[in-house]
């Protein structure tokens, strides 16, 4: 505990807070039960130092102070190309840009903006593409970089080649003074005096609410400063007294009249001037507080999103790793449907080649059925030639019917026409008899015909009857020969139902005898002919063989 009462000092001397030495040792007091503290130093600082600072210190001393207590252990042995001053400067730029966890560290985006500003101090052009490479490294490995790291990455020079030592220290210091200590513009111009009105010139630096002003840049000897407000205001003023590029700064209780060396710098005072105004009338930060506070805030989004999508991205893993678990069910589910199907379709080979043997066997019986009933077809054939011959008598006694049929009606047509003769010859008889009646008259109105005529009208009616006689005897031929071809007519017609008859029979037979061959024979890849009986129980090929052959027989029966 030597060092520790030390260490309490100093800190309450750099942070303005009264020493109590008291409060030390009762912390850190022993007795029989051992140390009252057991978590060391920690507590003892915030509750005695820290709870009590008010904010009205030199923060850059009391960084110096911390810079002291930890560089030699840290510092990295190796020669860099900046100075430990300049050093000390980037532990405290890293301090204020490093994140608000422990371990403190600077996240890529932080080192990119604080290089793109070391980068412009120097007058350099960024090198971007270099940058993204080694940003890419780094986070392939870690989230960012430890103060030490950073002041390795610096003073290594990688992001500074071309440049000397002095550049660089400058740059350091520029962005130390804008970041650190606030000092929004700083440089050389001419004041004018209040009381003896004469031009000095005077090193100014602008902060947030101050304008102060020195003899020379290196701070030492301080001559005033300009408080600023939201209720001051800047504005140009026109030449005098061989004096350019003026502006005057108007405050509540004093207006100081300052000359910048050109235009361009009067131009960039004034408007930095009149940010830093319009800042304290809204009451904002400063700008690169502001714009420290905008990057932190969007990592902060950026951070939540990307723990948003981790959280759905686990969501998704665990949804797709209930799916696999599923999947898997499924899977063992199809492994053992597809382990009962093989089972099943070896019970349905097994029972495929039991069917086959069983079968075969009655295929087998199948074959010796088939040509039992070969030699019942070509028995059914013999007698199916029989029929055929009776088929043909059949035809002949048809054709001869038709022939008795044709004769009927030739016989018909002569009745027709000997009963045509017959009406005529009555017609003639009749206009005959009207002439005898006309004759008779005449032969009674004449009573002096002669016997001789007499004679010749009695031999011409004798003609006439006999003449009628014959057409009678002949009408009553035909008569005779028509009641003839009708008995005949009905012989044929007894002997044709017979036939039909025994044609019924036989259809019923070879109809009864095909059923049996269809009944075994295995089926043939061409249609099968349909008859008045049912399917044929002959192909087309056989049926117009069978037709040539009776043709041929027909032929030669007549």
């Amino acid at each position: 505990m030597g060092r520790t009462p030390v260490l309490s000092h100093n800190l309450c001397t750099v942070l303005n807070v009264p020493h109590d030495p008291v409060a030390l040792e009762e912390h850190f007091r022993d007795d029989d039960e051992g140390p009252v503290s057991n978590q060391g130093y920690m507590p003892y600082l915030n509750k005695f130092i820290l709870e009590k600072v008010q904010g009205n210190f030199d923060k850059v001393e009391f960084n110096r102070m911390c810079w002291t207590l930890c560089a030699k252990k840290n510092l990295s042995k190796s020669p860099l190309l900046i100075s430990d001053e300049d050093a000390f400067k980037v532990w405290v730029i890293f301090n204020f840009l490093s994140e608000d966890k422990y371990p403190l560290i600077i996240v890529p985006e932080e080192i990119e903006y604080l290089l793109k500003k070391l980068t412009e101090a120097m007058g350099a052009g960024w090198q971007q593409e270099q940058f993204d490479h080694y940003k890419i490294a780094l986070n392939t490995s870690r989230e960012g970089l430890s103060a030490w790291e950073l002041i390795d990455l610096i003073g290594s020079g990688q992001f500074s080649k071309g440049m000397d030592r002095q550049t660089v220290s400058m740059a350091i210091n520029e962005v130390f003074n804008e970041l650190i200590l606030d000092v929004l513009k700083q440089g050389y111009m001419l004041k004018k005096g209040h009381k003896r009105k004469n031009w000095t010139e005077r090193w100014f630096v602008l902060k947030p609410n101050i304008i102060s002003y020195y003899v020379s840049e290196d701070l030492k000897d301080k001559k005033g400063d300009i408080m600023l407000d939201g209720n001051c205001c800047v504005e140009a003023l026109p030449d005098k007294d061989g004096k350019k590029c003026l502006f005057l700064i108007k405050c509540l209780d004093k207006s100081f009249e300052i000359s910048a060396s050109d235009k361009k710098k009067k131009q960039e005072w004034i408007q930095a001037i009149q940010t830093t105004v319009n800042l304290l009338r809204g009451g904002n930060p400063p700008p690169h507080k502001e714009a420290r506070q905008k990057r932190k805030e969007l990592r902060q989004k950026l951070l939540a999103e990307q723990e948003e999508l981790e959280r759905q991205m686990k969501e998704l893993q665990t949804a797709n790793e209930n799916k696999q678990k599923e999947l898997e069910t499924v899977r063992k589910q199809l492994e053992a449907a597809a382990a009962r199907a093989a089972e099943e379709e070896k019970k349905r080979l097994q029972t495929q080649v039991e069917l086959q043997d069983r079968f075969s066997l009655e295929l087998e019986r199948e074959k010796m059925v088939r040509q039992k009933m070969e030699e019942q077809v070509a028995q059914k054939s013999s007698e199916l030639e029989q029929y055929l011959q009776r088929v043909r008598e059949l035809e002949e006694m048809y054709k001869q019917l038709q022939e008795a049929l044709e004769d009927e009606k030739q016989a018909r047509q002569d009745e027709e026409t000997v009963r045509k003769l017959q009406a005529r010859l009555l017609e003639e008889e009749s206009a005959k008899r009207a002439e005898l009646e006309k004759w008779h008259l005449q032969q009674q109105q004449t009573i002096q015909m002669t016997e001789a005529e007499k004679q010749e009208l009695e031999n011409q009616r004798l003609i006439k009857e006999r003449a009628l006689q014959v057409a009678m005897q002949q009408l009553e031929q035909l008569e005779l020969e028509r009641k003839e071809a009708l008995g005949q007519y009905e012989e044929v017609k007894k002997k044709l139902e017979t036939a039909a008859n025994n044609t019924k029979s036989w259809k019923d037979k070879v109809a009864h005898h095909e059923g049996l061959i269809r009944l075994i024979e295995p089926g043939s890849k061409n249609p099968h002919l349909i008859t008045n009986w049912g399917p044929a129980a002959f192909t087309e090929a056989e049926l117009e063989q069978r037709q040539k052959s009776w043709k041929g027989k027909k032929a030669t029966s007549e």
